[in-house]
């Protein structure tokens, strides 16, 4: 058994990212318990109604950086240098452009959103990307060579970067305001990239020269890595977008209701900052198993190993629904003592019982979706990510004209996970039909 796994640099790459993975979330965990305590649940509210606004930019600014390089890398055909400097110059344009729009959006948006303020937090967000974008291309050459010890060293730092600054300011900043706090969350990511970087680049092979024929914009590269990053980040653009909304959609909406904005702000950010992050919390896990699940899928079906791509992809199911079930189960069971040992506060609960029998099926999408893109069926994963998050914003706001209240979000939610685990399942074994 020893020697097969030495022999396989899957298994070896997959065992790395689940250890590295879980020191690194368990580092995210003592995180989001500094954060959520300091914050409160007003500050957490706050927080919320923004973090769909950062992940939307996020996902603009690396512009799937990582699935290009490590597909590209891992099939050899291509100069690792040539496809990582490209990438750098398609970079520098999105990165230019999304600081303009943040900065043009901020004040708007945070006036959508009912808290003015919130402007100021808006804006660092656009300061933040560059170096987000930065680090997501030196970390697919890592996935697609499946050097997985320096990315995961890489992450761990990054982590603890973030843990050391925010546990001495965060508690300094949040005595003058939440914003000035949530704001300071924000820009830690500035210095926690940057020494993520850092760690990646001192892994790097120490004799790399780079020849002005490697800077020079190659058009046949820029077109493969587009052909391959714009399909599957115009994917998750369409669910980021939807999440953008989402918050916009309640806010306005329960207001016209007659909810007191107060209450809307609050029990979203209890919905998001402690029921679904709970929820969520052994997705390192299916995270893990997709990074390395990307090289290993893409060269089989390219070899016409359809045979290994079943297999890979159903030991990553199996696995993901065992760990989602048995999470589900015990989140379930008693949620207030998991709200009070992480968070301080068993506020959530109750969205816990409704959510956790449906959230098993959350942890397959990831490897599923993966698998797609990596057998190049990214118009399938497009389609089906784009129905389920209309689907979502369609059924929020019908239900809440119809005074289903807050629970309407989360019934939204579930809808939206049961129609998408199905579609993936289906499109998958189509495409290995």
């Amino acid at each position: 058994m020893i020697n097969k796994i030495k022999e396989s640099s899957f298994l070896r790459g997959t065992l790395i990212l689940l250890t590295g993975g879980f020191l690194s979330k368990l580092l995210g965990f003592f995180l989001k318990i500094i954060i959520t305590r300091y914050l409160g649940t007003e500050g957490i509210g706050l927080y919320s109604l923004i973090t769909p606004t950062f992940s939307l930019f996020v996902i603009i600014a690396t512009f799937s950086f990582p699935l290009a390089v490590s597909k590209l890398t891992s099939s050899g055909k291509r100069s690792t240098k040539k496809v990582m400097l490209n990438c750098f110059i398609i970079s520098i344009l999105l990165n230019i452009i999304s600081m303009i729009i943040v900065l043009i959006i901020s004040s708007p948006l945070s006036i959508f959103l009912k808290e003015k303020d919130l402007k100021y937090s808006i804006m660092c967000i656009g300061f933040t990307l560059p170096f987000i974008s930065l680090s997501s291309i030196v970390k697919g050459y890592y996935w697609g060579k499946q050097k997985m010890g320096i990315y995961i060293i890489s992450n761990i730092t990054e982590q603890i970067v973030r843990i050391i600054i925010l546990t001495i300011l965060v508690p300094m900043y949040i005595k003058e305001s939440h914003i000035k706090a949530i704001s300071l969350i924000i820009l830690v990511n500035i210095i926690s990239e940057i020494s993520s970087t850092i760690v990646m680049i001192i892994g790097l092979p120490k004799r790399i020269r780079i020849t002005k024929d490697d800077i020079k914009p190659s058009i046949d590269n820029i077109k493969e890595i587009t052909s391959i990053t714009l399909p599957s980040t115009t994917s998750k653009i369409i669910g980021s977008i939807a999440h953008f909304l989402e918050p916009i959609i309640l806010t306005n909406l329960l207001s016209l209701k007659g909810l007191n904005i107060n209450y809307i702000v609050r029990e979203y950010g209890i919905i998001n900052g402690y029921a679904i992050s709970l929820l969520i919390l052994p997705q390192f896990f299916t995270q893990s198993i997709s990074t390395s699940l990307i090289p290993e899928i893409s060269k089989n079906y390219e070899l016409n190993n359809k045979g290994i791509c079943i297999k890979r992809i159903n030991q990553i199911v199996i696995l993901s629904l065992l760990i989602g079930t048995v999470s589900s189960i015990v989140l379930f069971i008693n949620p207030k003592f998991f709200l009070n040992l992480i968070y301080g506060t068993e506020e959530g609960y109750k969205y816990i019982k409704v959510l956790a029998p449906f959230f098993l099926l959350f942890f397959i999408e990831t490897p599923l979706s993966s698998s797609l893109q990596a057998m190049s069926k990214n118009k399938e994963a497009f389609i089906i990510s784009t129905i389920s998050s209309l689907l979502r914003l369609l059924v929020l706001s019908v239900l809440i004209i119809l005074n289903t209240g807050i629970y309407s979000l989360i019934i939204s939610i579930i809808v939206s996970i049961i129609f998408s685990s199905v579609m993936y399942i289906i499109t998958t074994k189509k495409t290995l039909s």
